[in-house]
């Protein structure tokens, strides 16, 4: 049974998902601020999190930041905000989607599954391939999911460890967004390709010296991304 944990500080919404999401058979635990949501990650550990933008005590981009330095869970955000600029900096952030209120409830499971399925499948063991890769400064554990650059970890969130393991294992293949889109979302994504560039700038931040040039992760353009490759 998946685990869900709800932070929202309107009862009504929480009463709502609670009887939605356990009709639909998850585990349920609800928060009603922040600070009580940190809480609950760690005695709960939920599989997924949905997470309200509008919070008393934290603003919901600031607690899906820290739950994204710390954990690797799925975080979807909920939000009356309708914006482009406010979902594409949630998705910056590290949310996996962005669903605004009111929301329909057969689309909200639709997309929990849609999001689980994807860290089910990205969390396989790699049966017969090589545990430990080495690229440059970076070592790369499939086995454990652990990222090391000169000796020190980085956190990576689940799909942006997806990207760089893709790009490892085939370092001379360039990559389509939409193929990139395919591994690491899912054909079954109800998002489009923009967020493999998200992800992927998101990426850079974390592993390059300068993000502006980077030797890792290039742009090949006019074709895709390519572990190291000649940007033009």
């Amino acid at each position: 049974m998946k685990k869900i944990l709800v932070i929202d500080d309107e009862l009504a919404i929480r009463d709502l998902l609670e009887l939605v999401l356990k009709r639909e058979n998850y585990q349920v635990k609800t928060a009603e601020n922040g600070r009580t949501g940190l809480i609950e990650i760690d005695s709960f550990q939920p599989d997924l999190i949905l997470l309200d933008l509008m919070l008393p005590d934290y603003s919901g981009y600031d607690l899906c930041k820290e739950i994204e330095k710390k954990y690797v869970i799925p975080v979807i955000m909920l939000s009356a905000k309708n914006e482009i600029i406010d979902k594409v900096l949630g998705l910056e952030l590290g949310a996996e989607d962005y669903i605004t209120k009111p929301f329909d409830n057969r689309e909200l499971i639709a997309r929990i599954k849609v999001v689980l399925r994807r860290y089910e499948h990205n969390n396989l063991t790699n049966n017969g391939e090589v545990d430990q890769i080495s690229y440059g400064e970076l070592e790369f554990d499939l086995e454990t999911r652990m990222v090391l650059k000169n000796g020190t970890r980085v956190l990576l969130t689940a799909n942006e460890f997806k990207i760089l393991e893709t790009l490892l294992k085939k370092p001379k293949k360039i990559f389509t967004r939409d193929e990139l889109l395919d591994i690491v979302w899912g054909y079954d994504y109800l998002g489009d390709s923009r967020c493999v560039d998200m992800t992927i700038m998101r990426l850079r931040k974390k592993l390059e010296d300068d993000a502006e040039s980077p030797k890792y992760v290039k742009t090949i353009y006019g074709f895709g991304y390519q572990l190291g490759g000649e940007s033009v």
